[in-house]
C-alpha cells in the first residue's frame, strides 16, 4: 500500500517506479510518451525510500517497472494496453 512517502498519482496519471538499467522501464516510458500519457517516474536508485513499497506490492521482490494507479492499485511490468485500460476505468 502507498504510504506517506509514496505519492498517489492524480487522476489520469500514473507513478512508475524504475531503475536506470531496466529495459522494460525504458520501453514503457517510451510507449507512454508516444501515447501522450502523463506519468511521474521514481527511480529507486535515486529514491531508495520507495523500495519498501515496491517490495510490498511485488511479494518481496524489487521488480520494475512497478506502476501505481490513482485508485491505489499497482501493476508490475504492465503493458501499455493495461495502463490505458486501467486509467480509463
Amino acid at each position: 500500500m502507498p504510504n506517506a512517502t509514496t505519492p498517489t498519482p492524480e487522476p489520469g496519471t500514473i507513478t512508475m517506479f524504475t531503475t536506470s538499467w531496466c529495459g522494460y522501464c525504458v520501453r514503457l516510458k517510451g510507449q507512454l510518451e508516444r501515447e501522450g500519457l502523463t506519468y511521474t517516474e521514481i527511480n529507486l536508485e535515486a529514491h531508495p525510500e520507495h523500495v519498501d513499497f515496491v517490495e510490498h506490492v511485488n511479494g518481496g521482490n524489487r521488480t520494475v517497472p512497478t506502476v501505481l494507479f490513482p485508485d491505489g492499485s499497482a501493476a508490475t511490468n504492465p503493458t501499455l494496453a493495461e495502463v490505458k485500460a486501467r486509467l480509463s476505468a
